[in-house]
């Protein structure tokens, strides 16, 4: 795809996340069907940002589960940019998120990873991440589409920044880098029910693996995930849409607990 084109669809992209006007699968209106494109895409679109203020504070990781990767016929991975001016920072455990900010979101909860030091692919070990990572936290990421109703195929989510909405992290700890991850228990409610669970195997079997396989998939793109980096790791719980009065509290095994409001 020629870079002209390339810029078009940056552009598009970014008009639809500033004026909450969703738009055509870009699959079906101007034929993407390459995923390197989709990258460009997602590049020139962060590049666009960073022009006019944005920072970069990290990688989000999406597709990580099995069934996901098989409903949307794909044997890898996602990936997207964590753009500064939608992390929601959590004042004694909670969030506030103004739902208008957004098209038609919805939340996960992830096992985020805080980067110690730099780590640089393309041979990275899970062990080698866990020795790199300064803490770990419980993390709701907010997911959204520019995409009119989600009606999305791998090309389409990765130019739109892996569906990337905004997200909020509870508290870090380093002593998360020292138990099996891959047993973690994650429990959602909304509203005060009960709404998901699951497990950090969830995220591509281990959340470490899931970071690993982002530092490699970066290597090809000349990128190195650097120390400082925050890395949401990918959804261990089924996704739940989100409205404005939506209360989600997010619990984890011997952390305190990440509640998120869409006001």
């Amino acid at each position: 795809m020629v870079d002209q084109k390339i810029n078009e669809l940056a552009q598009r992209l970014d008009n639809a996340w500033e004026n909450r006007r969703p738009i055509a699968p870009l699959r079906d209106s101007d034929g993407l069907a390459d995923v390197i494109d989709s990258y460009a895409i997602q590049t020139r679109w962060t590049e666009m940002r960073l022009e006019r203020g944005e920072t970069i504070i990290g990688r989000k990781i999406g597709l990580t589960s099995k069934a996901v990767q098989q409903q949307m016929g794909v044997d890898e991975p996602d990936y997207g940019t964590l753009w500064g001016s939608r992390y929601f920072a959590a004042a004694h455990g909670r969030a506030e998120v103004p739902v208008d900010l957004f098209l038609q979101p919805r939340i996960e909860g992830e096992i985020a990873f805080l980067m110690g030091r730099d780590v640089r692919g393309p041979h990275v070990t899970p062990q080698e991440v866990l020795a790199a990572t300064e803490a770990v936290a419980l993390s709701a990421e907010i997911v959204d589409s520019r995409i009119e109703d989600w009606r999305i195929k791998l090309v389409d989510t990765v130019a739109d920044n892996a569906s990337y909405g905004g997200f909020s992290i509870g508290a870090w700890d380093h002593k998360l880098t020292e138990i099996d991850l891959r047993l973690l228990g994650l429990l959602i409610t909304k509203n005060g029910e009960p709404a998901a669970q699951g497990i950090g195997a969830a995220a591509l079997g281990h959340p470490a693996l899931a970071v690993a396989w982002l530092a490699n998939k970066l290597s090809s793109f000349d990128i190195t995930l650097k120390a400082g980096d925050i890395v949401l790791s990918g959804a261990v719980a089924p996704t739940l849409p989100a409205v404005a009065g939506d209360v989600f509290t997010l619990e984890m095994l011997g952390q305190p607990p990440l509640t998120v409001m869409f006001t």
